[in-house]
């Protein structure tokens, strides 16, 4: 909203006006405002959900400090949410098609979130919303993300984009936009020279279909990775700022890509695919990092108020949304990997101990317990250097997954 009242005082040379032209001036903003939201209105709406007495179920697990948590607020992702839709309606250019699909994706699954929180917390009902409705509800949202890459023509890539044809460094270009509507339907695959993944490879024996093959494959792959992935941040929001640290971990990282990607200078310099008006997204980038890092001020251990489902559906389908925006959902098994191995823990550990019931008439279990960070608790290492390990594995796997730009 500021974004088109300051565009129109630049364009009536209104003085210092034009500073909101600049993506980092606005993402600057954007992380500064969504800091503020969390921190003052957060502890409003934790005092609120404490008054309903909204709070923690909890299980018994035999966990070290797990009735501490009892009676804890939970619902909290209502807060990482509006820290990140206030500073995104407020700096950001809202007909940028990339914003609109972010906005989507935060405000469809935080309602299945919501929903699922509000039928255990109200109405009392333990199992929460149906699985089948989160799958249906995942799956809708992945079929309108892959069917407006196949219908917009606002999406588009530039290959090998060529900085030297600008007339002046770093200026802005307007893209030509193909008229005929086709695009190529590419991502980018690491470790590879020419690292550009053109998914009609995969249906290459389907001849004259191959294309129409290729889009109904990228579909499908889309749908598979927000289930997964947001799925794989609910598994890790078990320990206080777990899931919350790693995702801002990740969102910096996507921010980042976003950022060159959309910049020709460093598209060319990095020989990474060049994606018009994707630089937009820094500015949600700098939202969802303000947000997770302002809602640790009160998630951290130990936590006053825990997310839910609200906010942990939603940091996961943001993330792979953001991903397969920038074209770096082939990347999300390293960026994610804490996510991929709390997802894996508990399918290992559900595989092997029915495999072993069924073939030797009593079950085994691979980890003390599952997911992966509650096996370490079972070891009896403390919440809290669990989450700081988790972290800075995190951040491991966020540096290699910036440097697979260089390692060809």
């Amino acid at each position: 909203m500021f974004y088109y009242l300051f565009e129109y005082l630049d364009k009536i040379d209104f003085a210092g006006a034009g500073l909101f032209q600049y993506l980092s001036f606005r993402a600057g903003l954007a992380a500064v405002t969504s800091l503020t939201v969390s921190m003052i209105f957060g502890k409003r709406i934790i005092n609120y959900l404490q008054k309903k007495q909204i709070g923690e179920v909890v299980r018994d697990l035999g966990l070290e400090g797990q009735y501490e948590k009892k009676g804890t607020p939970t619902m909290g992702g209502i807060i990482i949410i509006a820290a990140i839709l206030i500073p995104v309606l407020l700096f950001a250019d809202l007909n940028n098609i990339y914003i609109i699909l972010m906005l989507i994706t935060t405000v469809w699954l935080g309602f299945i979130g919501f929903v699922d929180d509000y039928i255990k917390t109200f109405k009392k009902n333990k199992a929460g919303l149906s699985g089948k409705y989160k799958i249906f509800g995942q799956i809708s949202l992945g079929l309108i993300i892959g069917l407006t890459f196949f219908f917009s023509n606002d999406i588009q890539i530039r290959e090998n984009p060529q900085s030297s044809t600008l007339q002046q460094e770093f200026a802005t270009i307007d893209y030509e936009y193909p008229t005929n509507g086709e695009k190529p339907l590419k991502t980018t695959i690491p470790f590879f020279k020419n690292n550009e993944f053109d998914y009609e490879m995969l249906v290459g024996f389907m001849g004259e279909h191959k294309k129409a093959a290729a889009w109904v494959v990228f579909v499908i792959l889309v749908i598979i990775i927000i289930t997964a992935v947001s799925n794989g941040a609910n598994m890790t929001d078990g320990l206080d700022g777990l899931a919350t640290g790693t995702s801002s971990i990740i969102g910096a990282t996507l921010g980042i890509f976003a950022y060159v990607s959309g910049n020709l200078i460093f598209a060319d310099y990095l020989n990474i695919m060049y994606i018009p008006n994707i630089g937009e997204l820094v500015v949600f980038a700098s939202a969802f990092m303000g947000a997770t890092i302002g809602f640790l001020w009160f998630n951290s251990y130990p936590a006053q108020v825990f997310m839910g489902d609200t906010g942990s559906l939603t940091l996961g389908g943001i993330i792979a949304v953001f991903a397969i925006i920038v074209r770096k959902e082939l990347l999300i098994p390293l960026l994610a990997g804490i996510f991929l191995m709390e997802n894996l823990s508990v399918m290992m550990q559900v595989a092997w101990f029915k495999y072993t019931r069924k073939r030797f008439g009593k079950g085994k279990r691979i980890f003390l317990m599952a997911p992966l960070h509650h096996h370490f608790q079972k070891k009896g290492i403390p919440e809290s250097k669990i989450v700081s390990r988790f972290w800075i594995v995190g951040i491991l796997l966020a540096i290699l997954t910036i440097i697979t730009l260089k390692i060809r």
